[in-house]
């Protein structure tokens, strides 16, 4: 029994001394691949750490310019003196000496009136016109039967043209005689004509709230006809040589206004974020009245990653100075 349980002992023993070695193996081949790894990653976190990100951005140079406050309505190109034609006779129009169109003198014979009637024959009796102009409409036709209340023409100094309008009355305040105005006419997209307020009423219009003004464009355009509409941009506030920027880039941070101005960093170009104080603000462009100056640039896209002192490259510059 002794014989056996020292046998029974001595396999296990050699069993262990066998699985050891596999053990420690197995133990010893896991370290050494954990330590490659972990070699092998410390560059790479190294590499990601030392790469600075560059943002690429459009960049705006600024220049000082005018801005201007300005309203803007709808009018209607008018002549300034227009008199209505009617016959001193009744009955029917029997001649027409003139066309739409043409120019008249004052008395000048414009057509022929017979009042004859049934038993009773009378002389024909001449249509003068009241006023030198232009005939810009006649009505009737050869034939037809008209009276002393009715109009037959009308003549107009179409060689002296306005624009007539209506301001609503919230804004009356900023309206006054001899104002400049900008005018533009479907007939010529992309054309500006410029004009000025000539006339001003007194009163308002109590139905519709509104005050009637006219101008006169400066200096006048024989392609502009009566009757066209006119689209007005009347200039209320000016700022001579202004510092202007795109509305879009100033960005807000804690409820202060800020920009990103181009600068330079250590063998980089970098976008510092500098404060400034903003004016009168026009359609997309606001003024700086503090922070900026005439030459310098900012970062007009791409600004809303950035953060001061970000890394930037410049693909464009635009503004009035930009060639320069």
């Amino acid at each position: 029994m002794s014989t056996m349980n020292n046998s029974m002992k001595s396999l296990k023993s050699m069993k262990k001394r066998r699985y050891m070695p596999s053990v420690l193996a197995v133990l010893a081949l896991t370290a050494a691949l954990s330590s490659c790894q972990k070699k092998a990653a410390a560059p790479v976190q190294e590499t990601v750490e030392e790469e600075a990100l560059v943002y690429a951005v459009n960049a705006y140079r600024i220049s000082a310019e005018n801005l201007d406050e300005y309203l803007e309505f709808g009018g209607d190109v008018a002549s300034t003196s227009s008199v209505d034609v009617m016959p001193d006779q009744a009955g029917k129009l029997t001649r027409i000496l003139v066309a739409v169109g043409e120019k008249v003198q004052k008395d000048q014979v414009l057509a022929y009136v017979d009042a004859s009637r049934p038993g009773m024959t009378y002389k024909a009796s001449p249509v003068k016109a009241p006023a030198a102009g232009r005939i810009i409409s006649f009505t009737p036709t050869v034939g037809a039967t008209v009276s002393q209340a009715m109009v037959i023409a009308r003549i107009s100094a179409t060689d002296d043209l306005e624009i007539k309008t209506s301001v609503a009355e919230r804004f009356v305040s900023r309206v006054r005689q001899g104002q400049s105005a900008t005018v533009s006419f479907d007939a010529y997209p992309g054309e500006s004509f410029t004009a000025k307020v000539f006339e001003v009423s007194p009163v308002l219009d109590t139905a519709t709230r509104t005050m009637a003004i006219k101008l006169r464009l400066t200096p006048a355009d024989p392609r502009v006809k009566v009757g066209m509409y006119a689209r007005i941009r009347l200039i209320t506030d000016s700022i001579r040589n202004a510092i202007v920027i795109p509305a879009g880039t100033v960005v807000m941070r804690d409820g202060e206004s800020y920009v990103f101005k181009v600068a330079s960093g250590p063998g980089q170009t970098v976008a510092r974020l500098q404060k400034v104080t903003r004016g009168m603000t026009v359609d997309d462009k606001c003024e700086i009245t503090a922070g900026l100056a005439p030459g310098d640039q900012i970062v007009s896209k791409g600004q809303s990653l950035l953060n001061d002192g970000s890394a930037i490259n410049i693909i464009a510059v635009t503004g009035d100075d930009a060639a320069h």
